[in-house]
């Protein structure tokens, strides 16, 4: 993984939302009600690469600079590399667009969200669908759902976990009313009470203390920890959703947008024809090492 990860850049940024109990990061949000059906225009043509785009025959995608892995390589959105890079790709395709047609911008993490009228024909940059942010933009369907994550030291026994079994007699901790708390509690079923806090702070410090084997959080807050706060630490793994409605990232478009339900048809395609498991598997998995726990 790249020394700096996308959440080492929203280090800053995580802090104060932190304090502030504000829905900024890509982490999992209370308000987040990923099911909703997307938003936007039903009855735009979707005539293949002419759509009503920026551009008249490109498509504009944004997302944030720096550009971090796994969901970009190398700081470059344009390579096709990285799961968000190859996903905007993915959707280009099937929208009729070439890679040549493809115009990368540079839009900050909050700002694709925010009010007021786009210059991107739509972002992709791990934004979570929530009822709140639907007040302002539109979202496609959902291209990736978010997941729960193990995190153990890297020199400990609960690193060389490679099965659910291998989780049932470690000391877990996850923050209390959290997803990934019923995780563990539901999924591992482990021998030992489980270790649950107010805060996700106070379970990265039992874990630095080795108060606990391995701690439970999504996905993206994994590749944070890892990246930017726990450094000596290792993403175990990850578990395969179980039921419910995930958390999911949808792509950001204009509010009102012509091109939500075209962007809408070519993620529901690509996640139907097994395009988006395929790229989830090969960026968020094998790449970065984080199998999924069975």
């Amino acid at each position: 993984m790249h020394p700096a990860s996308r959440a080492l850049r929203r280090a800053v940024a995580a802090a104060t939302t932190a304090l502030l109990a504000t829905a900024v990061g890509c982490a999992p949000q209370p308000e987040e009600t990923a099911g909703d059906k997307p938003s936007g225009s039903a009855g735009a043509t979707c005539a293949q690469g002419k759509l009503a785009t920026e551009t008249s025959g490109k498509l504009t995608i944004a997302t944030d600079t720096p550009a971090y892995e796994p969901w970009f390589k190398d700081d470059k959105p344009a390579n096709g590399e990285g799961f968000e890079s190859a996903v905007a790709y993915a959707v280009a395709k099937e929208l009729g667009y070439a890679k040549s047609a493809v115009v990368w911008q540079s839009v900050p993490f909050n700002k694709a969200f925010a009010p007021g009228e786009k210059t991107f024909d739509f972002d992709i940059n791990q934004v979570s669908i929530s009822t709140e942010r639907k007040k302002a933009v539109d979202f496609s369907s959902g291209y990736y759902d978010v997941r729960q994550a193990v995190i153990a030291l890297k020199d400990s026994k609960a690193a060389k976990a490679t099965t659910l079994a291998d989780l049932k007699g470690l000391k877990l901790g996850a923050q209390v009313g959290t997803t990934s708390l019923d995780y563990i509690e539901d999924v591992v079923k482990p021998t030992q009470q489980v270790a649950a806090y107010a805060k996700n702070d106070q379970a990265k410090s039992a874990l630095k203390n080795g108060q606990v084997d391995a701690v439970v959080v999504d996905l993206p807050t994994a590749f944070y920890i890892t990246a930017a706060e726990v450094t000596d630490a290792r993403i175990v793994g990850q578990f395969e959703n179980q039921g419910g409605t995930p958390e999911q990232f949808g792509l950001v478009l204009d509010k009102g947008s012509a091109l939500t339900s075209c962007v809408t048809a070519a993620v529901d395609t690509l996640r139907e024809n097994g395009t988006l498991a395929k790229l989830e598997q090969k960026w968020l998995s094998d790449a970065v090492d984080a199998p999924v726990l069975k």
